[in-house]
């Protein structure tokens, strides 16, 4: 079974990519006919609350959306940090790193916003919200960049010092050009991951798209018909972001 594996990945052909789409929709679409056709009274009491699934699913886009960017800065300074000379520096970001990626996503949420804004008199649950999020997905993106970093051959920064790049330059032009091309699939995975780790901004009050849905199944009684549409919005959000990273990553391998 080994030459299985050893043999290099061809590309499917066209006609057999498309003969798979069209068998896979034509199941989930006679799926789709058959869950309605046994429950269509219960998605008509789940259709009159679509403007409660609507305004979570903003709230959750805008939470996600704040969190990437926020993530991304936390993760690529803590990875930087991480390699500093300078140890209060070093050491406080290995601090960071380990203590949040020690702790559920759960506590942290609890935590951050019942006991530390709580005592500092921050009560804005959208921002602690978003802030404990970002703070979780940094380290571990901080780690996949680190890793990332640490990759890249000794030759690469020696050949960069030779030619009179300063460390600045180093990063820009040399290393994270790199690393953005081995880093890409974990990121999308843990950005991902983070979309739907939104989910449990539910436990402080936050009316994201979770806490909508719970809401809708316990005015309808309709459990099946409240989730359904849930798992249907995440999606909606998670695989454009593949689909996007994999385009990315595919145009970052042909440019190096």
């Amino acid at each position: 079974m080994e030459f299985l594996f050893d043999r290099a990945e061809k590309p499917a052909p066209l006609w057999a990519k498309g003969a798979t789409v069209c068998a896979l929709l034509a199941v989930y679409s006679a799926l789709c006919i058959w869950v309605f056709s046994i429950s269509m009274m219960k998605w008509e009491k789940v259709w009159e609350y679509r403007v409660v699934f609507l305004n979570g699913w903003m709230t959750t886009v805008g939470i996600s959306a704040a969190a990437l960017v926020l993530s991304t800065l936390f993760g690529l300074a803590a990875a930087l940090a991480r390699r500093s000379p300078f140890l209060p520096l070093k050491y406080t970001a290995v601090f960071y790193v380990e203590t949040v990626r020690g702790l559920p996503l759960m506590f942290l949420v609890l935590f951050g916003f019942y006991g530390v804004a709580n005592i500092l008199g921050w009560n804005d649950r959208m921002a602690v919200g978003v802030l404990v999020l970002s703070l979780f997905s940094g380290a571990y993106i901080a780690e996949v960049i680190r890793a990332g970093i640490e990759s890249v051959g000794r030759s690469q920064w020696d050949s960069a010092r030779a030619i009179g790049l300063t460390l600045a330059q180093t990063y820009r032009f040399v290393i994270l050009p790199q690393v953005l091309k081995q880093t890409l699939p974990p990121l999308a995975g843990q950005f991902s991951s983070l979309i739907k780790d939104s989910s449990l901004l539910y436990i402080v009050g936050i009316s994201e798209l979770t806490f909508s849905a719970q809401q809708v199944n316990s005015a309808t009684y309709s459990t099946f018909e409240a989730y359904l549409p849930l798992g249907v919005c995440y999606l909606l959000l998670t695989l454009p972001l593949s689909l996007w990273t994999k385009s990315l990553e595919a145009r970052v391998r042909y440019e190096t």
